[in-house]
């Protein structure tokens, strides 16, 4: 029999341009830098053309001879067939049964390498499979790396972040080109207590070089290819020593926009929870994209190849342990207080907005500008934060919270990793990116978010309120549902699972019902440029109980943007003075 892992409706299809490399945002926290001892990982998967639904995957068992069909994740192209395992798993999006979770944000990487002739795994059928058929993430990077030596890598460079209820690790990965069936790679182990995260641009410099791949040392904390020196030695891309070779510089050399629109949204999470990092302008010059090429590294280390000498580790301690609620709001970043906040410039707009419309570069009288690129924008698919904790039983202790359309206004729900299906309202096939659904999460948060994209100082408080109030009730309602979750569990997993399913799939249908009464508030409240006076989210009448409003407020653009807008009219929009 022949099982299909992706369904058409999965597909990720990117946008063309520069928006094909700089797509995503993973942060990555470890179980010693969290306040409450879990694993976070973190994922926005962000395009122009991507409808974000809730996938899942039931748990299956395979007779022998039973193969999958591999299709590719972007174009859905189908690659081939490889033998299906003998057991799989249960997987809501990218989270199993048994707390195994990973995250991916594609870097591309040397051109040369681009493509693989006949390659059957593309980077989405190696997250599937993997979450498919690993109890751990150290199990996951093993089976993902086996079955593209065995199988061939079918797209570019890829950073992944993999997780498990103890560990986190972000592994790089790019294919041989035309040179060799399979792939070169590098994985590490976020040291206990530290966070870690990456966007669009490769991460990891330089490591300790392993003789073997002990899969089953815990100690070990540096996994890769054998010849991931060798094989760039090889083939030119690299003449330096086997001690100073760096996987970045070598396999995705670094240029302006790999830090000014990538490396510098896991600048913004670093800065926020770490003090060397938010005090150190060596830094801040990196993620603005000023380079500096000293003969030493940030840690003193020697810098024979010359390589940009003043980027970011790969890891930092927090100053302080970081919470859920810190790594939510990391996720809705758009650069506040630094020096690339957009809220101030004219592109913003009357209203403040953190946003701008693509294309993200542009030229005005023959010079290039940019727009900023967040890890908040508009284009997002969907975003979820993976949470794994070690002292429940797995089914339990996963929680997937996941959120559709722009991470800024999105809700993070609680899905457990034990469910068994997902809610209507995020399921696929409610809606499309060209099919409207009144019953659909993503087009539901879509109209209140891009609502708030058109008065964002005056909107998005209110969104941002709303925000706190459902994310603290769901964190409350967990503590209440583990519990009980864990005594059905004792008796019987199957009841537990029942449970667990009932609550994510009511909470996520509530969320997305409640949303859609939220926006009708929102746009009666704030059209035509006025605002309604409301008590909570209920707007007021008149006090004559006609359903008449009082007179609304006019805000207006505010005095700064006035002065904007009657530069070069001259005196056109004069009001002439009384006489």
């Amino acid at each position: 029999m022949i099982k299909p892992i992706f369904t058409l409706s999965l597909i990720l299809i990117l946008a063309s341009g520069v928006s094909e490399i700089i797509a995503c945002t993973n942060l990555i926290v470890t179980k010693g830098a969290t306040s409450d001892r879990s694993v976070m990982i973190t994922y926005a998967a962000d395009s122009h053309t991507r409808y974000g639904t809730l996938g899942f995957y039931p748990a299956a068992d395979h007779k022998p001879g039973d193969l999958c069909e591999v299709f590719h994740y972007e174009n859905g192209k189908l690659l081939g067939t490889i033998p299906e395992a003998a057991h799989t798993y249960s997987v809501i999006q990218f989270m199993n049964e048994n707390q195994v979770a990973i995250g991916e944000t594609t870097w591309g990487g040397l051109d040369s390498l681009s493509r693989q002739p006949e390659a059957i795994l593309d980077y989405g059928s190696l997250m599937r499979i993997g979450l498919q058929r690993s109890k751990t993430a150290r199990e996951m990077i093993q089976l993902m790396t086996e079955l593209v030596a065995k199988y061939g890598y079918a797209t570019g460079g890829e950073s992944f972040s993999i997780s498990d209820a103890n560990e986190a690790w972000i592994m790089e990965l790019i294919g041989k080109g035309k040179y060799e069936k399979g792939a070169v790679w590098v994985a590490r182990l976020i040291p206990d207590g530290y966070v870690s995260g990456h966007a669009n641009q490769a991460r990891i410099t330089t490591f300790p070089f392993q003789k073997t791949n002990n899969w089953s040392d815990t100690k070990q904390t540096v996994y890769h290819s054998p010849d991931v020196i060798s094989f760039a030695k090889k083939h030119g891309f690299y003449k330096g020593t086997d001690e100073s070779f760096s996987f970045s510089d070598v396999y995705n050399p670094l240029k302006f926009g790999g830090a000014r629109f990538c490396d510098a949204r896991v600048w913004s999470f670093f800065r926020r929870i770490s003090k060397e990092i938010r005090e150190n302008q060596d830094y801040t010059n990196y993620a603005m994209g000023k380079f500096s090429r000293d003969g030493k590294l940030m840690d003193q280390t020697a810098n024979p190849n010359g390589y940009v000498s003043n980027r970011m580790p790969l890891w930092v301690k927090p100053d302080s342990p970081v919470t859920l609620q810190q790594v939510m709001a990391a996720m809705r970043d758009h650069y506040e207080d630094t020096p690339m906040d957009m809220r101030n410039d004219p592109g913003a707009g009357p209203y403040q907005s953190p946003y701008r419309w693509r294309p993200m570069e542009f030229v005005v009288d023959s010079t290039e500008y940019l727009c900023e690129r967040a890890i908040a924008t508009q284009q997002t698919g969907y975003s979820f934060v993976a949470q794994s904790r070690s002292w429940l039983p797995a089914p339990i202790g996963g929680i997937f919270w996941f959120g559709v359309d722009d991470t800024d206004g999105c809700v993070y729900a609680p899905m457990y990793c034990g469910m068994q299906r997902v809610p209507e309202s995020y399921a696929l096939g409610n809606g499309s990116m060209i099919t409207w659904s009144e019953t659909s999460a993503f087009w539901t948060f879509n109209q209140v978010n891009n609502w708030a994209y058109s008065r964002y100082n005056l909107i998005h408080p209110e969104i941002k309120k709303y925000q706190a109030q459902l994310e603290t009730q769901f964190t409350s309602e967990v503590k209440v549902t583990d519990q009980q979750a864990t005594e059905l569990y004792k008796q019987n997993p199957a009841s537990a699972a029942d449970y667990l399913t009932s609550y994510s799939v009511y909470t996520g249908n509530k969320l997305v019902a409640d949303w859609k009464v939220f926006y009708q508030y929102l746009f009666m409240k704030y059209i035509d440029g006025n605002v309604k006076n409301s008590d909570g989210r209920k707007l007021l009448d008149n006090g004559n109980g006609k359903n008449i409003p009082k007179a609304p407020a006019q805000p207006g653009y505010g005095k700064e943007w006035e002065r904007i807008m009657i530069q070069g009219t001259g005196d056109r929009l004069v009001v002439p003075k009384k006489e």
